[in-house]
């Protein structure tokens, strides 16, 4: 036998893993990197996240990735040579990290990679009758594997789409597995470039776990902000948008796109909700001369209204706990926003849980990576509730 599926039945077979996870978003923040220490697996998986940092991206790794990120029409020669390119990013990263930490990488037994989204079209974005949901993410596996000499998951969102999903939102797998609690109906809401939610029953039934995409979160704040205010990347503590007004007209227009009417669930990205969207909104509301600040105030408004309005929409139950991470956890106004629409809502962090909010999709992705290669036996809310049941992630072997 290949003396690395012999050290991956072994890691199989561990009362303990420790696993990296990594999450790079659409905001182009930097790496977030979780070393988390795992036992069990499914609905017995215990986790500690045992060190966390985000790794920031430098301004020529930003524009790298902006060259071919969301547009349709790209240069084949420059996704080819990103992809294994991130990977190496990627792999440079975990080790100085691991430096730094003190830790041998012949201790972590697995890095679970999501990779960087670069474009993202399910069927009911790209309308092609001849062709399926799909989703690409570069930052290959096998160089990240070799470079580190670590095992690597990466990959997940293609199996999701092979069973049956649109690749996304993924949070409710480990969502459940994590963060469920008995007769305690919960609410995963995380704000990232677009904002998802996962609803977790108290009853604790896999078949009722139910998860969306609900529109834009910070992705048209960040672009907004980007293009206007040299060296700024997002509104930090909503101190532009807390200095507008809310455009009626505006947020009217912008509240028009078919998506929001879309039946759940349902998943989108900056391939719609992006500056050319806030344009064209602009133009039919009859607002161009709009002020910076009117507009973050605008889109503060709509990203939360969109928020309410899915979970509304979305669940049955109107007695549950909020627990909210992603960058968009930050923003005060964006949650004042939100806060004030659901009076009797109970919102809390992921930090209440023992998770570090900025951690948690990196966290979600090491459980994944645990679930493939120990699990894959907890039974979801199946193809129906856009929760295929399946195990996600391909292996890279080091050698």
């Amino acid at each position: 036998m290949n003396q690395q599926i012999e050290k991956l039945y072994a890691i199989g077979s561990k009362q303990e893993r420790l696993i990296i996870g990594l999450m790079s978003g659409t905001s182009l923040d930097g790496l977030d990197i979780a070393l988390c220490r795992f036992s069990g697996n499914g609905q017995n998986t215990k986790i500690e996240l045992v060190k966390f940092e985000t790794v920031s991206y430098d301004l020529a790794f930003k524009t790298e990735i902006k060259s071919v990120f969301s547009k349709q029409q790209v240069s084949l020669e420059k996704v080819c040579l990103l992809n294994p390119w991130v990977g190496l990013v990627h792999a440079e990263m975990i080790l100085k990290s691991l430096n730094a930490w003190n830790i041998k990488p012949e201790r972590v037994d697995l890095i679970a990679s999501h990779g960087q989204t670069i474009y993202h079209a399910p069927k009911t974005q790209h309308g092609n009758i001849n062709f399926g949901n799909a989703t690409l993410q570069i930052g290959d596996g096998d160089h990240m594997a070799v470079a580190t000499g670590i095992i690597t998951i990466s990959d997940f969102r293609q199996k999701h789409i092979a069973a049956g999903g649109e690749g996304a939102p993924l949070a409710s797998y480990g969502d459940f597995l994590i963060f469920s609690k008995k007769d305690e109906d919960r609410v995963m809401l995380n704000i990232g470039g677009i904002a998802n939610f996962t609803y977790l029953p108290g009853n604790l039934n896999a078949d009722e776990v139910f998860s969306t995409d609900v529109g834009p979160g910070n992705t048209m704040m960040d672009a907004l902000v980007q293009k206007n205010v040299k060296g700024k990347f997002f509104d930090e503590n909503a101190s532009i948008a807390t200095k507008g007004t809310c455009n009626e007209n505006l947020l009217k227009s912008l509240k028009e796109d078919s998506f929001f009417g879309q039946p759940f669930p349902k998943t989108t990205g900056p391939e719609v909700f992006n500056l050319d969207y806030l344009e064209r909104a602009k133009l039919k509301s009859g607002t161009q001369p709009i002020s910076l600040e009117d507009a973050m105030a605008t889109l503060n408004h709509l990203s939360a209204d969109m928020i309410v309005s899915a979970l509304d929409k979305g669940l049955k139950t109107k007695t549950f706990k909020i627990y909210s991470s992603g960058g968009g956890m930050h923003n005060p106004m964006l949650m004042q926003n939100i806060k004030r629409q659901m009076p009797k809502a109970t919102f809390l962090t992921t930090a209440d849980l023992g998770i570090n909010p900025d951690a948690k999709e990196a966290v979600l992705f090491a459980t994944l990576a645990n679930e493939c290669i120990c699990g894959g036996k907890v039974q979801y809310g199946a193809v129906r509730n856009g929760i295929p049941s399946v195990s996600m992630g391909k292996i890279s072997l080091p050698e």
